[in-house]
């Protein structure tokens, strides 16, 4: 009996950690799924994808152009995240899909935060070009 017990306490114990992991899980995989602060933010593979999947999606370079010139990822525009400002339009639809990144990830972010906040619907944030391992081009 004591055995008994004891197996139904671990196999409740497991449940309840079972229960605790997936939603700590769901939670981690909501945050990244849902704009937190008016954009996404992807990782390099996934905005890979999405470049390879949809050829009308803005590429945005926010870093300087002397650092576009020194390499940049095919297809990308440089607008340099100085650039972007509230009061000055910018010649893309507000509900074009845009993907920002710059050298590290944090002009990215700005860059991402004041697109949203200017209204752009759909701005993706996939941090620095230092992480992005795929082709890259001085054209």
């Amino acid at each position: 009996m004591k055995e008994l017990f004891l197996l139904a306490a671990v196999i409740c114990f497991g449940m309840a950690i079972l229960k605790f992991y997936n939603a700590r899980t769901a939670v981690r995989a909501a945050a990244h799924a849902e704009p937190s602060k008016g954009y996404l933010t992807l990782a390099p593979e996934a905005a890979k994808t999405r470049l390879d999947e949809n050829p009308d999606i803005i590429l945005l370079d926010v870093r300087t152009q002397e650092e576009y010139d020194g390499g940049h990822i095919p297809g990308a525009v440089c607008f340099p995240n100085e650039d972007i400002l509230p009061e000055l339009p910018l010649p893309f639809d507000k509900d074009a899909e845009i993907l920002v990144y710059c050298h590290s990830g944090r002009r990215s972010a700005e860059a991402a935060e004041k697109l949203s906040g200017m209204g752009y619907a759909n701005v993706a944030d996939f941090g620095g070009i230092q992480d992005w391992p795929y082709e890259t081009t001085t054209d």
